[in-house]
């Protein structure tokens, strides 16, 4: 228990000097209520909540952050799609990268999905993916393990023509999330999220849900212990029942 509270205590700390006294900014928003704009670094990060669409027009190199929230026993997805320049205007292919990075700026590698891709001088959109690894309650010190907390979305074109710098394009993006189940629970957890940003916490707070389908088989198992118990005492009570 000490060490827990000391590991909360020191990642806390950490996410202070990380992030500094700014705080992200929501960004411009549509009738809808979806952002209509992107971030300029980590600090600008638009919020997003978890399956709200968020929209930028921008220009080919410029770097694009969101971030979004995610809780414990969730699986993160985020994917983006972004609508390129007239095919007549480009000069040649370019590699497009969606980066994935925790409340500590820590890269986060991608368990599925396809967070870069080359567009074809042909090609009018791309989409790239992302998928986590399940985002834990706590972790160890040494670990780079996702814990619940903001999460920051960086996308931008990594390489391409230089003639093609600055013509425009539009971007789409969208941060979703799944329960991965109960044999992902464990005991511990983090006193606070690992740095919460400009965003809302998600529907199943920070530490996840108090249900988890490890109590089926929780459940299952003690009914199925009480009956053999009770097949046990009767047929050691009464063998003669069953000797007949």
């Amino acid at each position: 228990m000490r060490f827990r509270r000391a590991l909360t205590a020191g990642l806390l700390a950490a996410t202070a000097l990380f992030s500094g006294a700014g705080a992200a900014t929501a960004g411009t928003t549509g009738k809808d209520g979806d952002p209509t704009e992107a971030g300029t670094g980590f600090r600008t990060a638009t919020a997003v909540k978890q399956d709200q669409k968020a929209t930028a027009d921008a220009s080919t190199g410029d770097y694009l952050y969101w971030q979004f929230p995610a809780g414990a026993g969730q699986r993160p997805t985020a994917r983006a799609t972004v609508r390129l320049p007239e095919a007549n205007a480009r000069h040649g292919a370019a590699t497009w990268r969606l980066d994935v990075f925790d409340g500590l700026r820590r890269r986060q590698a991608c368990a599925e999905g396809e967070p870069t891709r080359k567009a074809g001088p042909q090609d009018s959109t791309i989409t790239l993916t992302c998928t986590l690894r399940v985002v834990r309650p706590y972790a160890e010190r040494w670990s780079d393990d996702p814990l619940p907390g903001a999460y920051y979305l960086r996308l931008t074109v990594v390489d391409g023509p230089d003639q093609d710098m600055g013509l425009p394009v539009h971007a789409e993006v969208e941060a979703t999330a799944e329960d991965a189940g109960g044999k992902y629970a464990e005991g511990g957890e983090l006193g606070a999220p690992l740095h919460a940003g400009a965003v809302s916490e998600p529907e199943g707070g920070w530490t996840g849900g108090w249900w988890s389908d490890r109590w089926l088989w929780t459940v299952g198992g003690a009914v199925l212990g009480a009956l053999l118990a009770i097949g046990g005492y009767t047929l050691t009570r009464h063998p003669h029942r069953f000797s007949r």
